[in-house]
């Protein structure tokens, strides 16, 4: 009796391999294993991850739209250069536009999964407080995103949270402070300006103020109270820009 064939899985299984890779080049390029500005080899990185020319490229594709990796055309890809100054304000700038509106929005649309979700996402910014200061930071920057992220989607409007998900502004941040921590930037003003710029905002003092600040805006956006919710996150914004200003004058000298 002739042994049967079984099927090949492709799907799942090629689509678990893409995911695996995106997430260890991610990786790479957020601990600066590839350095910002530098060419990627395609064939080297699928030689070193150990997978073929496809995942690497279909993970690329993703990083790009990401804003972590730029293609050029003769040139191939390389990764994105870290923010500049301008870049930063004018990414703080673009929060104050839409972020005040969105947390008015979320109140007015606030329901019972929002409401559960927003209390869930300010429980683990607390459980954050207990760790080691070295792991508070990313953890902090790591709810940040998504607490933000969070309240784009429960206003309800899809333009909205895809133009705040496209500046993947927490990403490039973290990306900064691991430049810093790493001493891959050279210039000793910038590399001062960013670690004031995490460790004045995200060490566990400057934390549990960012804290209070998420809990304000959480508690107006369950009560539907809207005025409160965009106030609140008005205030926080340009708190968190504040905070961020002195070290950012650094630069400008």
């Amino acid at each position: 009796m002739p042994r049967k064939v079984q099927p090949v899985a492709t799907g799942p299984r090629r689509s678990v391999l893409s995911d695996e890779t995106y997430d260890m080049v991610k990786a790479m390029i957020l601990t600066h294993e590839i350095a910002p500005g530098a060419k990627v080899n395609i064939d080297a990185l699928a030689l070193k991850l150990g997978v073929s020319q496809t995942p690497i490229r279909e993970a690329l594709a993703r990083l790009e739209s990401d804003g972590l990796i730029a293609k050029e055309a003769l040139k191939g890809y390389s990764t994105t250069n870290l923010l500049t100054v301008k870049q930063f304000n004018d990414l703080f700038q673009f929060r104050l536009l839409i972020e005040p509106w969105a947390a008015e929005q979320s109140a007015q649309n606030i329901n019972a999964v929002g409401i559960a979700a927003l209390k869930a996402e300010m429980q683990s910014a607390k459980t954050a407080l207990k760790l080691s200061e070295s792991e508070q930071v990313q953890a902090f920057i790591e709810h940040d995103a998504r607490f933000h992220s969070l309240i784009t989607r429960i206003s309800g409007n899809e333009s909205v949270t895809e133009a705040f998900e496209r500046t993947h502004c927490h990403l490039h941040l973290f990306r900064l402070f691991l430049a810093a921590q790493s001493r891959l930037i050279d210039d000793k003003p910038k590399d001062k300006f960013v670690e004031d710029l995490f460790y004045r905002y995200y060490q566990t003092g400057s934390g549990q103020l960012t804290i209070k600040e998420h809990e304000a805006i959480s508690s107006a956006i369950c009560t539907g109270d809207d005025k409160g919710a965009k106030t609140a996150m008005q205030k926080h914004i340009q708190s968190s820009l504040d905070r961020f200003s002195p070290a950012a004058k650094v630069l400008n000298k």
